[in-house]
This record gives C-alpha cells, sequence and structure tokens, in this order.
C-alpha cells in the first residue's frame, strides 16, 4: 500500500488496472505521458487487438521493427527459454489461443493442447527487428506488463518525482526513503493474504494460476513445450532490481528450479505449490502467516 497522504492516479490499460502513487498530485502533462505510454504499448504488443504491431505476424510471415524498449524484452525473453528448455517462450500465443485464452475470450478451447512452435524454428528476434517465417501468434504476457511498469518509473523519474509507487495490478516499482509494506494475495482467495513483504527501492511482481483461469484447470501459465497449463505451482512472488525481470522471473518460476534461474539473474522469490506447501529464497524479506 502507499504511504497515507500520497495521491494516487488511477486507470485501466492493456486490460488491467494501474495506480502510479506520489507524495504530489502528478502534473497534467505527466498523467497525459503515462497514459500515452501504455496506449503506445498495448498498440505495440497486444495479441488481442488486430491492429497492433505484432498482430501483422499472426497473418503471415514477414518483418516488423519494434520500439527501442524490445531490446531488453528479447534479452529476458532468450535467457528465459534457453534456461527453460523452451518451456518459456513468446511464440506460446498460439497455444493460448488453442485453449480458449483468445482475442474474442471464448475461453472455450478449440482442441486439445497444442506446443508452441519452437523459437529457433521460426522467428529471429534481432533487438528490435523481428522477423517470422511463418505466422505466428506473439504474447509477451509474461514479463510485459513488468517492463510497463519500468518505463512508466522512468517517466516519473524525468519528471522529477524520486518517491513513488507504480502498481500494475500487483506488479510494483517502488521508490524512495520509505519502504512500503505489501500484501501477499492468497492463490485461492483474493480477499486473503498468505503473507507481507516489505517493498524498498525494487521491484515485486507475482504470478498465480488463479488470475486468468476458465474451464476445468485451464489457465494462461502454459509449459509451451506441451502446451498444458502447469498444475503443480499454483503462485510466485518474485523482487528483483526491475519489474521486466521480477514480472518475468515470476512466470519462470512455475517451470524452472530456482537455482538455476539464479545462475543468471539476481532475485528473490516466493513459490506455493498445489499441495499448500511453499517454498522462498534467504533473500526474500518477508513473513509469511501460519
Amino acid at each position: 500500500m502507499p504511504h497515507p497522504g500520497w495521491s494516487t492516479f488511477g486507470f485501466d490499460g492493456i486490460g488491467t488496472h494501474w495506480d502510479v502513487s506520489t507524495p504530489e498530485q502528478l502534473a497534467p502533462e505527466v498523467r497525459k505521458e503515462l497514459l500515452g505510454t501504455v496506449a503506445d504499448y498495448d498498440h505495440t504488443y497486444s495479441r488481442f487487438r488486430p491492429d497492433s504491431l505484432v498482430a501483422a505476424l499472426a497473418k503471415a510471415p514477414g518483418t516488423i521493427t519494434m520500439p527501442r524498449h524490445a531490446g531488453a524484452l528479447h534479452r529476458v525473453y532468450a535467457d528465459l527459454y534457453r534456461l527453460s528448455r523452451g518451456a518459456m517462450t513468446p511464440l506460446v500465443g498460439s497455444s493460448l489461443n488453442r485453449l480458449g485464452y483468445d482475442a474474442a475470450y471464448t475461453l472455450v478451447p478449440s482442441g486439445t493442447p497444442e506446443p508452441a512452435p519452437r523459437w529457433e524454428d521460426v522467428l529471429d528476434w534481432d533487438g528490435t527487428t523481428i522477423t517470422a517465417s511463418d505466422a505466428v501468434v506473439l504474447d509477451i504476457g509474461a514479463a510485459g506488463k513488468g517492463q510497463l511498469v519500468d518505463l512508466l518509473g522512468g517517466l516519473l523519474r524525468e519528471a522529477g518525482h524520486t518517491d513513488f509507487l507504480v502498481d500494475g495490478s500487483g506488479d510494483m516499482l517502488h521508490s524512495g526513503s520509505q519502504a512500503v509494506t505489501v500484501a501477499l494475495e492468497h492463490p485461492y482467495n483474493p480477499k486473503q493474504a498468505i503473507g507481507i513483504v516489505e517493498l524498498d527501492n525494487a521491484a515485486l511482481c507475482a504470478s498465480a494460476a488463479n488470475r486468468r483461469a476458465w474451464g476445468d484447470g485451464l489457465h494462461h501459465v502454459l509449459d509451451a513445450t506441451t502446451g498444458q497449463p502447469i498444475q503443480t505451482t499454483v503462485a510466485t512472488w518474485t523482487m528483483a532490481e526491475n519489474a521486466l525481470a521480477a514480472d518475468a522471473l515470476a512466470t519462470a518460476l512455475f517451470m524452472v528450479e530456482p537455482k538455476t534461474l539464479e545462475t543468471v539473474f539476481d532475485f528473490s522469490w516466493l513459490r506455493v505449490f498445489s499441495n499448500g506447501a511453499a517454498t522462498f529464497s534467504g533473500g526474500f524479506e518477508g513473513r509469511l502467516f501460519s
């Protein structure tokens, strides 16, 4: 939660709610810039709108030129694709569509689960240039919201705000002299918390199977090598220097052991399993309720 007395600018974008909290009310031009950045990101990456930049690759093979921040997104996805042995990939969109999590939100599977195409077979992503040799459905939902959190934080810093909390429906970036206390949402009951954590000049992101779930055992966190929703882990939280890494790692923890991720990334973490057990890293500065 932001500090008492702070001003909060709330709005909706990329299909979720945002709260940007600062000690003083944001100037109108800063609010406009924040809204414009969210709108631009959605127009670039959304697989749910036919006029987005990535939608062109779903219609036919070709090449698209992305904004500069696509380079950082590429690096994170490339590392996690390798560490997960293909289980985490930006090509998972076709598998999600097949299970019913499509542009029309039908939430009705059109067939049995299907693996995503292998990155090395169909996609050449070189920084800001993406070339597909076949029609592909890109989905950067495992890391995109986190990157957008970082972009909004960067805009606030450019506008002279050193104390802030950007909260994109649970994916957060904090900056300032006083830490904030954040409740960790219960994976089966959004009205309850399983613990609290202190967020101090860092990012905190979460991923949970219950956030986008439908049908019998269907949810949005898939193993791309099978196209099947992952059933062993139900919720994860990660803390890192930036929200792009924290968001991506929260998804990666569903399919990759923490010690493997720690060979590349510096982060702390908490995992909750479907049997109710929980494991966490030594650096995860929080308190779990009994």
